[in-house]
């Protein structure tokens, strides 16, 4: 039976799990690695960090699979790569060492200039060739960033990738500098249209193109192990997608018109909209879903910054909360917020908003709130955001979507289920394995080495563990919306300090 690795570098941590052909997990280890805050809407991570946590769990994955085996290591057949997206990194293709800390996705930074940008008169430019829109939230402006602040040169020995580049350089001993076009279609750099990094972008932004990766197919062969892990030397490395877009693959989502969330650090909403690239919808980016070989597939997304992570937020600052669990069994406990409404803009608020100003807030207090009432508004606020990033999503595409596949870290959390189903007045499908952006990449990988056929057999291996079904009391679900949204607009164009001077 096929043996396929996927190595999912998420934002808090990293995650090595092996598959085989049915789709099942096999094994599987978790590292988290620091994360590093300098300063307000500051968001960093030691390059280092996130390739010792790599390494510590193929270290742990390896000796399960060798236990599993009476303590002989099974033969693997691809390794399989998935990733945070827009954090960047900078490190010298000599000494492979990083050049400075890495610029994570919810580091906000160059605000002012994605502002300076639009003011003169450059968003439309980027909408047309990126499928994007100006925000810090994206690689382009963190790497000019990091060349115009003096961390780096623009030497030939300058390497400026996404995560999966990182860590293929150092899986390939410093043989392989490769992205695939899911990875590239998130830094600002890359022309959708044309499938290739984009001069005037490059241009734009004082990014010299030479420091770039090669881009290659999401399930092709990359390149080949080296022996810098327990994996060994000679294991092709065969899939890569970004997060999102390897959970739109690992969800099954392969015809135009299927959509699911991930529910991490933020939630991610994908729609799959088929070959060809549509024109730039308000409010939604427009990105690659992948490229099996033959030609991009495209997918609308949007993008919310603070789900998952106003949950650990929270756990922090609630006495007698230690994790996510406990904060469902808290909202539980009562029937409903009680007007509380919490609006999670810790990094200001993405799709459909795109403002990187708002601030957050928790609204609605009385002598009566409790703390549960509070766990309740956080939770709902992850179904509120993705209803209006749906909404948005359904009028682009002309019909509300018949279903929203879900899976990451928060799926398992009933409440949020239900509650999200209600908002959307549509059903709301979670899997066995919610662990998809994993999923997905292996499946890449498998497809590439022909352990499927096709994406249809590939995506034969997505099981329902459950379906949560709308209440059908669609007027308080709207009520509670139209709070959402009241409150929302009030934590908007805060006045925040300059974070890029």
């Amino acid at each position: 039976m096929a043996l396929l690795i996927a190595i999912d570098a998420g934002t808090t941590g990293v995650r090595s799990m092996a598959v085989n052909e049915a789709g099942s997990e096999v094994a599987y280890a978790y590292r988290s690695f620091p994360q590093h805050f300098p300063g307000p809407g500051l968001v960093e991570h030691d390059p280092n960090d996130i390739w010792d946590a790599t390494v510590a769990t193929l270290d742990e994955l390896c000796a399960s699979l060798r236990a599993l085996d009476d303590g002989q290591m099974p033969a693997v057949t691809a390794i399989g790569i998935t990733n945070q997206r827009e954090t960047v990194v900078a490190w010298d293709r000599r000494s492979s060492q990083p050049l400075a800390r890495a610029l994570v996705w919810q580091d906000v930074r160059t605000a002012s200039r994605c502002e300076e940008l639009e003011s003169a008169g450059h968003l439309g430019e980027v909408r047309r060739r990126t499928g994007l829109v100006l925000s810090p939230y994206f690689s382009g402006t963190k790497a000019e960033w990091l060349l115009r602040d003096g961390r780096v040169s623009a030497s030939a020995d300058l390497a400026l990738g996404t995560v999966d580049s990182w860590l293929m350089w150092r899986l390939s001993g410093g043989s392989a500098f490769v992205t695939d076009p899911t990875n590239a279609s998130r830094t600002l750099l890359y022309d959708i249209n044309d499938g290739a990094w984009s001069a005037p972008m490059c241009d734009l932004l004082s990014v010299p193109m030479h420091a770039l990766a090669e881009i290659h197919p999401s399930a092709g062969r990359f390149c080949v192990t080296a022996d810098t892990t327990a994996l060994g030397p000679g294991i092709a490395i065969s899939g890569v997608a970004g997060d999102q877009q390897a959970a739109l693959f690992g969800q099954g989502c392969h015809d135009v018109g299927m959509a699911k969330n991930t529910y991490g650090t933020g939630s991610f909403v994908l729609m799959n909209v088929g070959d060809r690239c549509p024109e730039p919808v308000d409010g939604l980016l427009t990105t690659v879903a992948w490229d099996l070989g033959s030609g991009p597939a495209f997918a609308l997304e949007g993008s919310i910054f603070a789900t998952g992570s106003a949950v650990g937020w929270l756990t922090d600052v609630l006495a007698g909360a230690n994790d996510a669990n406990e904060i469902e069994m808290l909202a539980r406990s009562v029937a409903d917020s009680a007007g509380v409404v919490v609006v999670p803009a810790f990094a200001g608020l993405g799709s459909p908003w795109w403002d990187p100003t708002a601030r957050g807030a928790i609204m609605g207090l009385t002598f009566a709130t409790t703390p549960a009432h509070i766990a309740r508004a956080t939770i709902e606020s992850m179904a509120l955001q993705t209803r209006d990033v749906v909404e948005t999503m359904s009028a682009a595409a002309g019909g509300q979507i018949a279903e929203l596949r879900i899976d990451g870290g928060a799926a398992v959390n009933n409440l949020l289920c239900s509650i999200q189903a209600d908002q959307l007045g549509a059903p709301v499908s979670r899997p066995i394995v919610t662990e998809t952006t994993a999923l997905g990449a292996a499946m890449l990988a498998g497809l590439a080495e022909g352990v499927w056929s096709s994406p249809a057999e590939a995506a034969s291996v997505w099981k329902m563990e459950r379906r949560f079904e709308p209440s059908g009391d669609q007027a308080e679900a709207d009520r509670l919306h139209t709070l959402w949204r009241q409150t929302l607009e009030r934590t908007r164009r805060w006045p925040v300090r300059e974070l890029d001077q």
